[in-house]
């Protein structure tokens, strides 16, 4: 297996900085290393979480052999980190952080919070991850219909992020990798902003990563950038 990877960020019309970070790194194997965060809310509480929880996650699997407990062990030195740096601030020290690890043959993937990854295999389009707030749960259970003002509100309510004072852990996922898989990590300045349709075209195109990821960006800015946006996109050659 071999792969072609690319990434990017853009502050939208929202914010007046970019509290999204990513990184798109290889492991000491050659392998992908991929990461995103999206900091809570504006201010150095966020852009702190999410330097410090992508920093520590790269620092901590680089050099080793993936697998579940490497993963959450990362996360784990990522909330400790955060936690003791934001301590005392009066602003909220918090992110998501939704990371993948790949080898010769699989994807290991860490999630906490909205940020997601896609899988575009076959034709299909799926969402890997499962958002941790208010809101998926109300969808899920029938809490509410989807457009409702509670929907709207619960959005923002994160059950599970970096920062959080229980450090509650990721969720832990393992995938086969295939020839001609597209996996995307985005925030949800990408999620919330294009459309499901759109997300499958521009992923099932014959484009490069970098080009996928630039034309993501534009979607979510013509809608009007009402969110930082980031997008990575990993295709398996």
């Amino acid at each position: 297996m071999t792969y072609a990877a690319a990434g990017a960020s853009q502050t939208g019309n929202r914010y007046d900085a970019d509290y999204d970070v990513y990184a798109v790194e290889q492991t000491a194997d050659g392998w992908p290393l991929l990461v995103v965060a999206d900091g809570m809310g504006s201010g150095r509480g966020s852009a702190f979480a999410g330097r410090t929880g992508v920093d520590t996650f790269v620092e901590r699997t680089r050099d080793v052999r993936p697998d579940a407990d490497v993963l959450r062990a990362a996360v784990g030195e990522a909330q400790r980190r955060v936690g003791e740096g934001g301590r005392g601030w009066p602003d909220l020290t918090g992110c998501t952080l939704t990371a993948l690890v790949g080898d010769a043959h699989q994807a290991w993937i860490a999630h906490l919070g909205d940020s997601r990854v896609y899988r575009w295999r076959g034709g299909l389009l799926e969402q890997l991850t499962s958002d941790h707030t208010e809101a998926w749960l109300g969808a899920v259970n029938g809490w509410w219909s989807h457009n409702s003002p509670q929907a709207h509100t619960a959005r923002y309510h994160l059950l599970r992020y970096l920062g959080h004072p229980d450090a509650p852990e990721p969720d832990v996922l393992n995938v086969n990798l295939r020839p001609g898989d597209v996996l995307l990590l985005c925030t949800d300045g990408i999620a919330e902003e294009v459309p499901y349709r759109r997300l499958a075209e521009v992923l099932g195109s014959a484009a490069a990563p970098a080009e996928m990821a630039a034309s993501l960006l534009a979607d979510a800015l013509a809608v009007g950038g009402n969110d930082n946006a980031t997008a990575v996109v990993l295709r398996v050659l």
